[in-house]
């Protein structure tokens, strides 16, 4: 992938106290995947339309996430299976702003993102009594979860100059379960945050134009998937060729 850091450099900044008009903790997600070539492009696009965080000088910020599901993997089956009032487990570490939250997403069945989280020390491959009391809290049942699969990757975070939108862009996807390991480095995966959909984006409006069409895609089913083949995806078979031919390219 060509250096993005100069096309980024362009954006006017944005701190993180500036972002708590667009937290969006209950929002609508519009998703986006495309090769890693087009990046550039999009960007010098997008440039006049969006502020970049800029935490201590860095544009370009690192994540590390640990997901949780159950043993048999009711949260991948449920995404799969298309249930609402889906959720999703899992630790993040902020690495640039030295955060780390145990966070918990549910997709309702208003196709709304509610994401609740507590702030905690460090990542743990295991739950703590406080941390099993928040999911009980926030799931409002008893489930007994583990953890799967880490993920790594970089985000480019932008918010729109005239509406209430965040636009994260996600590069340098890496992933791995014990000694399984994998990556999507040739894929961009960006997503669209607002209050409602609103077509009024000029990310939605500058991709229509570049031919890059939403796409639900989900980076824990899909690492999932390309670390345990043999799992039950057959709902996935179309977003996984799409994946393979994108690492192919």
């Amino acid at each position: 992938m060509q250096n993005i850091a100069p096309i980024i450099s362009t954006f006017s900044p944005i701190t993180l106290d500036q972002m708590d008009n667009v937290k969006l903790m209950k929002r609508t997600d519009t998703k986006f995947a495309f090769h890693a070539n087009k990046l550039p492009e999009l960007l010098n696009k997008l440039s006049p339309f969006y502020s970049v965080l800029d935490i201590n000088g860095e544009l370009i910020h690192e994540y590390k996430s640990i997901y949780y599901d159950t043993d048999n993997r009711k949260f991948f089956l449920d995404h799969h299976n298309k249930r609402v009032n889906r959720h999703k487990i899992r630790f993040r570490e902020y690495v640039g702003s030295k955060l780390t939250f145990l966070e918990i997403k549910c997709k309702n069945n208003k196709k709304q993102t509610i994401k609740k989280r507590i702030k905690v020390k460090n990542m743990s491959l295991e739950l703590s009594s406080d941390h099993k009391n928040f999911i009980k809290d926030v799931i409002q049942r008893d489930i007994k979860v583990i953890s799967k699969q880490q993920i790594n990757f970089s985000r480019i975070t932008l918010v729109s100059k005239h509406n209430k939108e965040r636009l994260t862009i996600d590069i340098n996807l890496s992933f791995n379960e014990n000694d399984l390991f994998g990556h999507m480095k040739e894929v961009i995966i960006a997503e669209v945050k607002q209050e409602r959909i609103s077509r009024k984006s000029d990310f939605m409006r500058i991709t229509k134009e570049m031919s890059i069409l939403p796409m639900r895609l989900s980076k824990y089913c899909m690492s999932t998937l390309l670390l345990n083949p043999f799992l039950k995806g057959n709902r996935f078979k179309e977003k996984l060729l799409f994946i393979n031919k994108l690492k192919q390219a």
